[in-house]
């Protein structure tokens, strides 16, 4: 009877194997599709996104370019107005949201992203103005301590109803 001896196991299989077989090596490094290896074909690079998705992407950016411009035509008294209101928005979004009422999750980052749009747009004009990060930190808590709590636009809209 022929005597085999094991060989360590190697740390991609478990079972063990003789000294004359060689052990199985895997080179599997995930899943590949077939668009990332169509993209190096002749050196030449073409998008993996379809035309479609490409299209609805300039589309929307179209939008973001056109309600910056309409932030940007506000008045910095309008902007600071806004952002009380859409951070009331906000709000009662999460107050839904925890309610369990029916809501559109989508308008929690729409929100977020249209405040953020229009405080960065206040802050290129303070830097316009010479304003430097220190004095317009106080500002902004100055201006947060003024602010006068009202109910949001839409919530008004609904008691007149």
């Amino acid at each position: 009877m022929a005597t085999m001896s094991l060989a360590a196991a190697s740390p991609l299989t478990s079972t063990p194997r003789a000294v004359g077989a060689s052990a199985p090596r895997t080179a599997f490094l995930g899943l590949r599709s077939g668009a990332a290896q169509a993209t190096r074909f002749l050196g030449l690079t073409v998008s993996s996104q379809p035309v479609e998705r490409r299209a609805a992407a300039a589309v929307a950016m179209a939008k973001r370019e056109q309600e910056l411009e309409e932030i940007r035509a506000m008045t910095t008294e309008q902007l600071e107005e806004e952002v009380v209101d859409l951070k009331g928005e906000l709000f009662l979004l999460r107050l839904k949201r925890s309610a369990r009422q029916e809501f559109k999750n989508s308008e929690f980052g729409r929100m977020r992203k249209r405040i953020a749009r229009m405080l960065t747009v206040k802050r290129e004009r303070e830097i316009e103005q010479g304003i430097n990060k220190r004095l317009s930190r106080k500002l902004d808590r100055k201006w947060k301590q003024s602010i006068v709590v009202r109910p949001p636009p839409s919530l008004r809209e609904n008691k007149e109803e």
